[in-house]
């Protein structure tokens, strides 16, 4: 693995450590927990968060960056309702990496 594929995997590694689609998710798929819980809003709401903050952290190679478009993941969290594409944490989180990603912004 050259530095390039170990600094996307540090910043992968960064996100996934407090992500909510991987344990909380389930819970409001199963009926468990409503999209609208303030407490996995709260742990939403962090996590952008930490996403964005990752973004700016590690530098990674223009050509490894779509490994870390956070718009998979956000589609999931509008489509259970937990967040809209107008919410301001979200809104931004997806400006800063059109900015990593677009050199003319950058």
């Amino acid at each position: 693995m050259n530095d390039a594929e170990e600094q996307v995997g540090r910043a992968i590694s960064a996100i996934s450590q407090s992500d909510p689609l991987i344990k909380l998710i389930q819970q409001v798929r199963l009926g468990r927990m409503k999209g609208t819980d303030a407490g996995l809003r709260a742990v939403t709401e962090s996590w952008l968060g930490l996403y964005a903050q990752t973004l700016k952290t590690h530098k990674v190679d223009l050509a490894l960056l779509p490994r870390l478009d956070p718009t998979p993941r956000l589609g999931i969290l509008v489509d259970l309702g937990i967040l809209g594409w107008d919410h301001p944490a979200v809104r931004e989180l997806q400006r800063q990496f059109e900015r990593l990603t677009s050199p003319t912004l950058s």
